[in-house]
C-alpha cells in the first residue's frame, strides 16, 4: 500500500479491488474462488444489510466462525461501515463467549452452523441480529441448529448495496479478545492504523506480491492471522486458501498438494510435532542411522534429505513459513536451519497487531526473532547490567488503543513515558537483534536472587526424544516439571512385544521419565535443577496459539 494511502481497512479494499479486479482473493482449498471484485459487492451487500439491521457506525458485531472465505467479507463489511468487529476464538468455551458478547455489547453476530450450539440457552437480549455465516442467512433467535438453505437470505436485492463509510485511521476497527496463558481474557482495542500499518510495514520484511498463494491453518479471529494471513494478503493481491475441516494431517497432507503454497504463517507447535513424530523417528529408525545422527556431519547430511523431502510434502514451491504466537523449539529450529527449510520467526502481541520483530529466511538469525520491524521501536527497560536482559517495550503507530473498558489495566500496559510493556523479556545483540527469554510473570527468583527461566527448561526437556511438551513449575520452593511424552513414538518403538505391549509400554515410560530426570539436569546450571518430573498424560491445554495455559496447572 503506498505511503500516501489512508491507513484503514477500507482503503485496502478499495485500492486492491481496483489493483486486482478479477483475481482470486479467498477460497476453500477445492472450492470456486471470490475475486476481488465479488469480495467488494459481497462486502457492499452486507454492510447494507448491517445497516437495515439497524446497525450503526461504533456498534459491534461477533464473528464466531471457523475460516471461510465469507469470513473474510464479513469483517470487511463490519470494518468498512465504521463498526467494530469482535472476532471469537471457536475454542472459547460458551460461558467465555457469552461474557465476551456481552462485556462488548455486540449488536450482532456472523456464526458458523457448527458453532451455533453455542449460543444455546444464553441469556443475550441485546443480540438481536445472527447471521448464518456459511450461507448468509438471517437466523431466529431461537435456532440452536441450523442447517443452510432453511432461512431468509441475509441481504436481498431490494436492499441495494451501501458504498464504504467515512472512517478515520483512528477509529476502532477491532475488539479481540485474547486467550492468554494467566487466565484473564482482555478486549484489546485496535483502530484500523493499528492493523493497517502493521499489514504494510511487515512487507519490509518479507514482501507479498498476486503470485503469492497462501494457506490458511490458524484461526482469523486471532491477530496473527487477521493481519498477516488476511489484510497483507487482500492489500497485495495475493489469494488466500481455506481447510473445510481442522488442520490434523489427514486434512492438511491433500490441502498443500492442491493448494501447493508458497506462504504459510504458523505456531511452533505444528512444526514441532512434524519434527518429533515424523522427521526424527525416520533418521534415527535404526542403530546406524542414530550413530550417523549424533554427529554434527552426517546430522546435517540427514537433515539435507528429511527438509526436501519435507518441502515436496509442502507442494514444493513454499518460500516462507513464518512462525510465530510461541517459542520456536531450538532443537526444531536446528533442524530447520540444516534442512534448508524456508522458515522465518517473528514476534508480536494482540496488543501490537501484532507484529514487533521479524525476518525472513535469507536473514533469520538462530534463536533470534530479527530485529525491530521498521516504524517500531523498541527497547529493554530495566535492564541486568551482566545480561542485557530485560523487559520488552515497544512503541509505534500499531500498538493498541488500550483494553476495551478496562481503563486500570490500560494505564498499567504503559510506562510513564507511553512504551507498551510487552511482559516478555529479552536482550538485543549487537546488529539489534532481538532474543526473547520468557514471559515476566513465569520467572522464578531462587532465595539466592538467581533468574531461573522455566521456558529454557522447557526447551531442553523438550529435546528429550520421547517428549512432545512440558511445563516447569515452582511447588513449594523446588521444581517440578510436568511432560507429555510422545506415546504413539513409544508404543511404535515396542510394537513387536504385541500381547506383552501394553505392561511394557507403561513400564518404559516410567524408565523415560527417570532416564529424563537425569537428562535435563546435566544439561541445566545448578540453580535451575530439576526436584521430580512428573507425567502428564493428556495434552495440555493451549492457547489459540498453541501456548500452554499455565494458569491451568499452576493453581491445579
Amino acid at each position: 500500500m503506498p505511503e500516501h494511502t489512508a491507513y484503514t481497512l477500507a482503503a485496502i479494499l478499495n485500492q486492491s479491488v481496483q489493483r486486482f479486479t478479477d483475481r482470486p482473493a479467498l477460497s476453500y482449498v477445492a472450492g470456486q474462488p471470490m475475486s476481488y471484485t465479488r469480495l467488494r459487492e459481497q462486502t457492499a451487500e452486507l454492510r447494507a444489510a448491517l445497516r437495515h439491521a439497524g446497525i450503526r457506525p461504533g456498534d459491534r458485531v461477533a464473528i464466531l466462525s471457523g475460516n471461510m472465505p465469507n469470513w473474510g467479507a464479513a469483517y470487511f463489511a463490519i470494518t468498512t461501515m465504521g463498526a467494530v468487529a469482535v472476532p471469537l476464538l471457536p475454542d472459547f468455551h460458551e460461558r467465555e463467549i457469552a461474557t465476551f458478547l456481552e462485556h462488548a455489547s455486540c449488536d450482532a453476530v456472523f456464526i458458523s452452523a457448527r458453532l451455533l450450539p453455542k449460543l444455546a440457552g444464553l441469556d443475550l437480549p441485546r443480540l438481536r441480529t445472527r447471521v448464518l455465516l456459511d450461507s448468509l442467512e438471517l437466523l431466529p433467535d431461537d435456532a440452536e441448529n441450523a442447517t443452510p438453505g432453511l432461512y431468509a437470505p441475509f441481504w436481498r436485492p431490494s436492499m441495494g448495496t451501501e458504498a464504504t463509510a467515512d472512517v478515520k485511521e483512528d477509529d476502532l476497527a477491532s475488539i479481540i479478545y485474547t486467550s492468554g496463558t494467566t487466565g484473564r481474557s482482555k478486549g484489546v482495542m485496535l483502530t484500523h492504523r493499528n492493523i493497517a500499518f502493521n499489514a504494510t510495514k511487515v512487507q519490509t520484511i518479507q514482501p507479498v506480491n498476486p503470485e503469492d498463494v497462501f494457506l490458511s491453518i490458524l484461526p482469523l479471529s486471532h491477530t496473527y492471522e487477521n493481519t498477516l494471513g488476511l489484510i497483507l494478503p487482500i492489500m497485495q493481491g495475493a489469494s488466500v486458501n481455506y481447510l473445510e475441516k481442522p488442520p490434523t494431517a489427514s486434512a492438511l497432507l491433500p490441502a498443500l498438494e492442491t493448494v501447493r503454497p508458497t506462504i504459510m504463517l504458523s505456531v511452533p507447535l505444528v512444526i514441532e510435532k512434524v519434527y518429533k513424530q515424523r522427521v526424527l523417528p525416520e533418521v534415527t529408525k535404526s542403530g546406524l542411522m542414530r550413530k550417523i545422527h549424533n554427529t554434527d556431519f552426517g546430522r546435517r547430511m540427514l537433515y539435507r534429505l528429511a527438509g526436501k523431502k519435507l518441502r515436496k510434502t509442502f507442494g514444493g514451491r513454499l518460500h516462507f513459513f513464518g512462525v510465530g504466537g510461541a517459542k520456536l523449539d531450538p532443537q526444531v529450529e536446528r533442524f530447520l536451519r540444516e534442512a534448508n527449510f524456508p522458515y522465518a520467526v517473528g514476534y508480536g502481541l494482540t496488543e501490537t497487531a501484532p507484529l514487533l520483530a521479524g525476518a525472513n529466511p535469507q536473514t533469520i538469525r538462530y534463536r533470534s526473532t530479527g530485529p525491530a520491524m521498521e516504524g517500531i521501536e523498541l527497547r529493554i527497560a530495566n535492564a541486568d547490567p551482566q545480561t542485557g536482559e530485560g523487559e520488552i517495550q515497544a512503541r509505534g503507530a500499531s500498538v493498541m488503543r488500550g483494553y476495551y473498558n478496562e481503563p486500570e489495566l490500560t494505564r498499567e500496559a504503559f510506562s510513564d513515558d507511553g512504551w507498551f510493556r510487552t511482559g516478555d523479556l529479552g536482550s538485543f545483540d549487537d546488529d539489534g537483534h532481538l532474543y526473547i527469554k520468557g514471559r515476566l510473570k513465569n520467572l522464578i527468583v531462587t532465595p539466592s536472587g538467581e533468574n531461573i527461566y522455566p521456558e529454557e527448561i522447557e526447551s531442553v526437556i523438550n529435546t528429550h526424544r520421547y517428549v512432545l511438551e512440558s511445563l516447569v513449575m515452582e511447588q513449594k520452593g523446588r521444581l517440578v516439571a510436568m511432560v507429555h511424552l510422545n506415546y504413539e513414538e513409544i508404543e511404535a518403538h515396542f510394537a513387536h512385544l504385541k500381547e506383552e505391549a501394553l505392561h511394557f509400554v507403561q513400564q518404559k515410560v516410567d524408565e523415560i521419565l527417570t532416564d529424563l530426570h537425569a537428562y535435563v539436569n546435566q544439561r541445566v546450571n545448578r540453580f535451575s535443577q530439576v526436584y521430580a518430573v512428573v507425567e502428564q498424560r493428556n495434552p495440555f491445554e493451549k492457547t489459540a496459539t498453541q501456548k500452554i495455559k499455565r494458569y491451568v496447572y499452576l493453581s491445579a
